[in-house]
This record gives structure tokens, C-alpha cells and sequence, in this order.
């Protein structure tokens, strides 16, 4: 009972990992151990576990064999904890979740190839794909071009980050289904088959700089409103709550305000009926720059700054530095910014700090999804 109170105060608090005492390596190995578990779980009922979409796209060979190496890194990592005593109650846990995983059929579970489709799902092969791919890839580019080259990859408050990250991952077929919905309901009217030819039948390349731009559009404003509306600004206050930028930082936002961006983004992306090759290349955009962007690196990209929106052009949106409240809306192309006249301009290369000015949003999962409903601001 005294490791599992352990592992309560762990996961609730909100300090940097210190090294050599085995938490970074454990916490490796539980996630990873988890993630099989979860990846387990998948293959028994993947008609409620998987994205119907992405579960076409992937080699279950594949996973097989990376579901037995992390399986395999996870026990060996826990068991070296565990004979050194290093945070020997962190290691225990993920070694019980790793025989869990193998006593479950680990990766050699058989998937019935004719489950039901159209269920009801939750995306868990999304999330452990997006996790260990966006982790591998961005801890990686973090590491080459770091902007803060001491900020470790489990700085402060990676713990809210992180529950973030779970949550508003496991409700992709949620927010997808709503938001669907939402714009079939409101926005249907609007689709008119003569335009959606026109869109349609554009060369591939000038499609997918229209639907960036349109979407970038919808996203400024909507952003602008979030700042310059009190109401909306209690649910994006907890994404600006975040004091130290790097790739799992993006994840810190309300579940509310996903909600409400994707489905004003979607709505003209409908109404304008862009092809599906459009649409998937401009998910692939939208979720590189989403993380890019946020990231601990530093990228300024020289003149076209002025025109893409870089890491260091979003930092500056996250700053505490008066110069730059309220300022650097877009998400893809810089220029809507200098076009509307909210850019950054500083004589400054970086921001100093990041935050809420006045530091009033809490930390912490629960006490965020709360924030907009009980701040008194």
C-alpha cells in the first residue's frame, strides 16, 4: 500500500524528474509497459479500442514485433531498478504491468479478422502510436536544436502535460463524431456542389496550400476570440498556463475548446469539399506544426519567418513579456499576423517567460478541467 501511495503522489505532483535516482528510466519503463498493456488490450477488442481509419493504414506484424521489444525494454529496465533499488516502487509497478501484458496473450494475441465494424471506439492505437512516434521524433529534435539546452525532458509540470495528452488523445472518436455532427447540422446548408467541383478539381498542391490557408483563417480569429473574449479566454487560459515550452506542452488545453476549434476549423473544410488526399496531407501539416511548434528547439528560419509560422514565432504568443500579449495568432502562416497587424515585433531573438501573466491557473489535470467553471477572475 505504501507503493501505491507512492505512485499517487507521483502522478499528482508537478516537479522535474531528478536523475540518478532512477525515476527517469522507471518512468520510461512503466509508460512503455502501460502502452503494451493498453496495445494488449487493443488486440483483444480492437472494434472498441482502434480508429477504424487507422487501423487500414498499419502492419500488425509490425506492431507485434515493436510491442515485444518495448515489452522486453520495459522488464529489463524495471528489473535492473529493482536489484539496485532504484525507486524500487516505480520499477515493481511497471515489472506488474509488463506480466499483466504477457499473461494477457502479450504480443501474440490472435485478432479475429471479421470484428464488427461502426462501433462505438476509443482511438488507444492512436494514442500509444502518437506518443512513442511524436516522443522519438521530437525528443530527438529537441535534443539537436534546443533552444533551452538545460531544460530536461521532464521538466516541471510534465505531469499535467502529459494527463493531457492521455485524455484528449483517448477521446479522438469522441471530439470526431461531435464535431461531424455539429458542422453537418449548422453548416450543411452552406455546401454547394458547383464550388465543391471547382475545389475538387484543383492541381493537388495549390488544394492544399487553399486548405491551410482557409483553415489558418478560421483558426486566427478563433484564437483572436479566445483572447479577446473573457468568456472564452477561461478555457484557453489553461493551454497558456504552461511555463516551459517544448513538444507535450501543445497538449495542455481544455477539452471544451477542442472541441469548439475543430469544429469551426472543420466547417469550411467541409463546406468547400476538399478532396480526402487534401484532407489527410493538411491532418499530417496540422499535426506536425501543432507539436513543432511548441517544441524546445531553435528554429527561426530566417525571412520566412515573415511567412511560416515557426517555433519562435509561437513562443513568443506563450510569453509573459507585456510586448507580447495578445499577439502571433496563427498557426500556420505568420504573414495573417503582419496582414492584421498582431505580430510580435521586438528587438528580442527569444521571449524570457512563459505563463498566464499572474500565474492564477492551477496545476494539475482535474484542477484545470474545473478552471473555467470556478476561476473568479
Amino acid at each position: 500500500m505504501i507503493e501505491l501511495e507512492k505512485l499517487n503522489e507521483f502522478t499528482e505532483s508537478h516537479g522535474a524528474l531528478r536523475t540518478g535516482k532512477g525515476l527517469v528510466s522507471g518512468v520510461i519503463a512503466l509508460t512503455l509497459a502501460i502502452l503494451c498493456l493498453l496495445g494488449v488490450l487493443a488486440f483483444h477488442f480492437p472494434q472498441y479500442l482502434t480508429t477504424p481509419e487507422l487501423r487500414k493504414s498499419y502492419d500488425v506484424n509490425v506492431i507485434r514485433t515493436i510491442m515485444l521489444a518495448a515489452m522486453a525494454a520495459a522488464g529489463g529496465i524495471s528489473l535492473v531498478n529493482i536489484l539496485f533499488n532504484r525507486a524500487r516502487w516505480l520499477a515493481t509497478f511497471a515489472f506488474a504491468m509488463v506480466a499483466l501484458a504477457a499473461l494477457l496473450g502479450g504480443h501474440k494475441v490472435e485478432v479475429d479478422p471479421n470484428f464488427p465494424d461502426h462501433t462505438p471506439y476509443i482511438g488507444l492505437d492512436w494514442f500509444i502510436l502518437d506518443l512513442l512516434g511524436s516522443s522519438l521524433i521530437f525528443i530527438f529534435i529537441e535534443k539537436l536544436f534546443a533552444h533551452r539546452k538545460n531544460q530536461p525532458v521532464f521538466r516541471a509540470e510534465w505531469q499535467t502535460d502529459f494527463h493531457h495528452f492521455i485524455v484528449n488523445h483517448m477521446v479522438v472518436g469522441f471530439v470526431l463524431l461531435a464535431t461531424n455532427l455539429i458542422v453537418h447540422k449548422f453548416f450543411g446548408w452552406a455546401a454547394n456542389d458547383g464550388i465543391r467541383g471547382w475545389v475538387q478539381g484543383l492541381n493537388f498542391w495549390v488544394a492544399l496550400f487553399l486548405i491551410i490557408l482557409v483553415a489558418d483563417l478560421v483558426q486566427y480569429w478563433t484564437h483572436r476570440a479566445y483572447h479577446e473574449v473573457p468568456l472564452l479566454w477561461r478555457l484557453h487560459a489553461v493551454h497558456h498556463s504552461v511555463k516551459s515550452m517544448d513538444w507535450m506542452a501543445g497538449s495542455r488545453q481544455h477539452i471544451l475548446e477542442l472541441l469548439i476549434t475543430r469544429t469551426l476549423v472543420l466547417a469550411p473544410i467541409y463546406v468547400l469539399g476538399f478532396s480526402k488526399e487534401v484532407i489527410d496531407a493538411y491532418i499530417v501539416v496540422v499535426g506536425f506544426q501543432a507539436v513543432f511548434n511548441h517544441a524546445n528547439v531553435s528554429v527561426r528560419l530566417g525571412p520566412l519567418r515573415y511567412v511560416l509560422v515557426t517555433p519562435n514565432f509561437h513562443h513568443w504568443h506563450h510569453s509573459q513579456d507585456q510586448e507580447a500579449l495578445d499577439k502571433n495568432y496563427a498557426a500556420h502562416f505568420a504573414f495573417l499576423d503582419y496582414l492584421f497587424g498582431t505580430a510580435v515585433k521586438s528587438t528580442k531573438l527569444w521571449p524570457e517567460h512563459y505563463g498566464v501573466l499572474g500565474d492564477y491557473v492551477p496545476n494539475g489535470f482535474f484542477k484545470q478541467l474545473k478552471f473555467p467553471f470556478t476561476w473568479k477572475g
